[in-house]
């Protein structure tokens, strides 16, 4: 499965309020309808509070 780009991500997370954990953004993802792809990267998200969008994606680009 090829890793969702950055706007993929950021439109799952469309209208996310920040800071957020990451229980947050997986539950927002999914409320959203986000691919699997998308899903799985926040899944794999280190367990900790992200500030902005821009932090979400450059942990997921790791």
């Amino acid at each position: 499965m090829a890793d969702p780009s950055p706007i993929d991500i950021q439109k799952a997370l469309g209208g996310m309020d920040y800071p957020a954990s990451k229980e947050d953004l997986v539950k927002h993802a999914e409320d959203k309808g986000a691919d699997d792809a998308v899903l799985e990267t926040l899944r794999n998200l280190p367990d900790r509070e992200f500030d902005s969008p821009t932090d979400v994606n450059k942990e997921a680009s790791k």
